[in-house]
């Protein structure tokens, strides 16, 4: 498989998936890929609207994406995808339309054959087992709390090690730890702003200049950094 993995798409201050554009180039290849762009995610904003926001960064790499919702039938278009694109936003609204339209299989053998999946926080979030690290808002019943299961690790996106100054709120990692207790035998990987994880050649490796945080029950959480080797996180 070939996964690109992302905490976020865009950096305080920057333009619209600036960060990881050249990295996205280099994962889809030189020669030019319009990409399946499953926008789901979106609640506040259209498809369409996605889809031209996607696509006016993604054409200045030599790529671009079609959105899902403009194919009559939904799992041929992800069976003849060049490479998938899942976007961010509402993890929950996502799983949704995703079980609504019979998408998570199907996608998930298309991804195991080595079609290209690229992802980004709520996207990052259901090629994991499931959606249970969110950070999302549980605004819609999702069906199934099940997602793609394309690595057998939790991801948390947009990690953060403290609570904003004034709030009294749970800690980021009291949540995971709360997650862990429940699923002892799962890892989660704290993504951290402006990193992202690759999966290539069956190496697992981390992108970015912040270190991610691992945690699992019964050990104390650790820092890897991009140099690491991540995939001990495969092994189920």
């Amino acid at each position: 498989m070939k996964l690109l993995l992302l905490s976020n798409s865009t950096m305080p201050g920057e333009d619209y998936l600036a960060y990881p554009k050249k990295e996205i180039q280099q994962f889809l290849g030189p020669q030019k890929v319009k990409a399946l762009f499953i926008p789901f995610a979106a609640v506040t904003f259209s498809f369409e609207e996605y889809e031209r926001k996607v696509n006016e960064s993604l054409q200045e790499v030599g790529h671009e994406v079609i959105s899902i919702h403009r194919f009559k039938d939904p799992v041929k278009a992800v069976e003849e995808a060049e490479a998938i694109v899942i976007g961010g936003g509402n993890t929950w609204q996502l799983v949704r339309m995703l079980h609504d339209q019979d998408l998570m299989e199907a996608i998930r053998r298309k991804v195991q054959q080595g079609t290209p999946y690229i992802g980004w926080s709520a996207g990052s979030n259901v090629a994991c087992p499931t959606l249970r690290t969110t950070n999302d808002m549980p605004i819609i019943d999702p069906k199934s709390f099940n997602t793609i299961n394309l690595v057998p690790f939790q991801i948390n996106p947009h990690y953060l090690d403290a609570n904003p100054e004034g709030h009294g709120g749970e800690t980021r990692e009291q949540r995971i730890s709360e997650f862990l207790e429940i699923n002892p035998d799962t890892y989660v990987v704290g993504l951290r702003e402006g990193t992202m994880l690759k999966l290539e050649d069956g190496q697992l490796s981390l992108i970015g200049e912040r270190s991610a945080r691992l945690f699992l029950k019964g050990e104390a959480p650790c820092e890897k950094a991009a140099g690491d080797d991540f995939s001990f996180l495969l092994k189920e």
